[in-house]
């Protein structure tokens, strides 16, 4: 009996051993997805996922991409963050349909493993013209069939001679030569910079270099099959258990260091947005931060009107501060950002000095001209709404001269307390005036005395000019002002 059941806890111990080694074995894989336009929220979420990831040890982080592409400082940080990574990173481009275009490309290259679902593209990598000009130019574009003129003019002889007495260019030397002269230097440095990094992020993971040149000056593109045939990726897999077979056993460089990945029996966790991925995602939408920066402004117009309330100040303070964040993380002109406020204060301007409009309209000018150059980009997700411009430009004026009319009509105001209140009031004579009298006024009976000496005798209605500490100077009010009480101010 002892021995049946000594036999029994050793079975249940060697089971324990045996589910915690096969728990030990089992792989941790993280997953995280980033569809749409990459942005300072997407970057900020997926740097954070990835050092969470190297926390917990995690064996592969999958980047589930789904991209038309995005801004270059977003782009460059989440690629330094995979570079610097202990943890493999393998970017995959899915689901069916989904693209790695412009900055997804990037991401692609720079990632350990590179990996495409059936019917996705990637490529068209030409940076975007920064400053909303032309668009960059391609500098190995095809050129026409047709010669020009110029062209035939400029032609080497039958005997491929130049006909200008001009050496010829070798292929190399043409291939070198900067094709597309109409473009700006900046055009060519931008285009010229993207070109080296990518090609630097190629050689570094072994993948094609030519390609990753061409998608960036000629804007090439490519599917998933001619990816795969032109080792611009490592894998094609129809879903993410397709890729976790295949990358099994694949050996990279990660921190300086060669290892095997291990995804065999994967305990995969899907990383889902937080809190913080979703409010920098609403702030950082240009529109929504354009919009912050202008509720913020007026919180601390109507605050200005009035003071001690508090709402305004509150409010205000707390809208322009998210617009000042969401805008720092964001491309911004900031000569469009200056005209904005210079449109502002001309506004407010013509309000104090009026100029016939010069100053009004000059603001109004000014404000639209910095809302639509705010952004400086030519990215479609990142570029203000033009009805949205047009409507705030319009309540920015009404609000701007409504609180401004306002406040000068408050400071035109006759006040209604102090000295400066008595000024222009009237008063009855209650102890005849020689040198000195008293008056009631306002209901209080005050020291008093005539302008210039004047006697004047009891009961007699009298306007006050002005105080001399507290002696009121009066003067005899004219014979329609008699009616008055005393006290009240003069308005005739």
């Amino acid at each position: 009996m002892c021995g049946a059941r000594s036999k029994a806890v050793r079975a249940l111990v060697l089971a324990a051993l045996a589910g915690a080694a096969q728990w030990a074995a089992a792989s941790n894989v993280w997953v995280v997805e980033l569809e749409g336009t990459i942005g300072p929220a997407s970057a900020d979420y997926f740097i954070r996922t990835l050092e969470r990831a190297e926390d917990a040890d995690a064996d592969l982080l999958v980047l589930r991409l789904d991209t038309p592409g995005g801004l270059d400082k977003a782009m460059r940080d989440m690629v330094k963050a995979i570079l610097a990574s202990r943890v493999p990173v393998a970017t995959y481009v899915a689901p069916n349909g989904s693209r790695a275009a412009s900055a997804g490309t990037y991401l692609a290259y720079a990632s350990h493993i590179a990996a495409m679902a059936p019917a996705t593209n990637i490529g068209s990598s030409t940076p975007v013209n920064m400053g909303g000009g032309s668009p960059l130019p391609t500098p190995f574009a095809p050129a026409s069939d047709e010669p020009t003129e110029d062209d035939a003019e400029d032609a080497p002889s039958a005997e491929g001679e130049p006909t200008d007495g001009e050496s010829p260019l070798d292929d190399e030397d043409a291939a070198q030569r900067p094709p597309d002269m109409d473009g700006t230097a900046m055009e060519h440095k931008v285009v010229n910079d993207a070109a080296a990094y990518i090609k630097g992020l190629a050689e570094l993971r072994g993948r094609n270099v030519e390609w990753a040149e061409a998608t960036v000056r000629e804007a090439a593109n490519l599917t998933a099959t001619e990816a795969l045939e032109m080792n611009v990726i490592d894998y094609i897999a129809e879903d993410l258990d397709a890729l976790l077979a295949a990358v099994h056993g694949h050996r990279v460089s990660v921190a300086g260091a060669d290892i095997a990945i291990d995804t065999s029996d994967p305990n995969i966790e899907f990383i889902a947005p937080d809190w913080r991925y979703e409010l920098l995602g609403i702030i950082t939408d240009p529109n929504v931060a354009y919009i912050l920066l202008l509720l913020g402004i007026y919180g601390l117009i109507f605050e200005f009107q009035n003071p001690g309330i508090g709402i305004g100040a509150v409010a205000g303070g707390i809208c322009l501060l998210l617009g000042a964040f969401a805008l720092q993380m964001l491309p911004i002109n900031y000569a469009g950002l200056a005209l904005i406020f210079l449109g502002l204060g001309l506004m407010a301007a013509e309000a104090f000095s009026p100029s016939f409009g010069v100053l009004g309209i000059g603001g109004v000018v000014a404000f639209v001209i910095g809302s639509i150059i705010l952004m400086d980009t030519d990215l479609p997700g990142y570029q203000l709404s033009t009805p949205l411009i047009m409507a705030t430009a319009a309540i920015t004026v009404a609000v701007v001269i409504l609180t401004v009319g306002a406040a000068l009509r408050a400071h035109r105001m006759r006040r209604v307390s102090g000295k400066e209140s008595m000024v222009g009031g009237r008063g009855q004579v209650v102890e005849a005036l020689a040198t000195e009298g008293r008056v009631l006024a306002f209901g209080e009976v005050w020291q008093a005395r005539a302008e210039g000496g004047e006697s004047l005798e009891k009961g007699r209605r009298v306007r006050i000019t002005r105080m001399d500490g507290l002696c009121l100077i009066v003067e005899p009010a004219t014979e329609t002002e008699y009616g008055a009480r005393p006290g009240e101010p003069d308005r005739a």
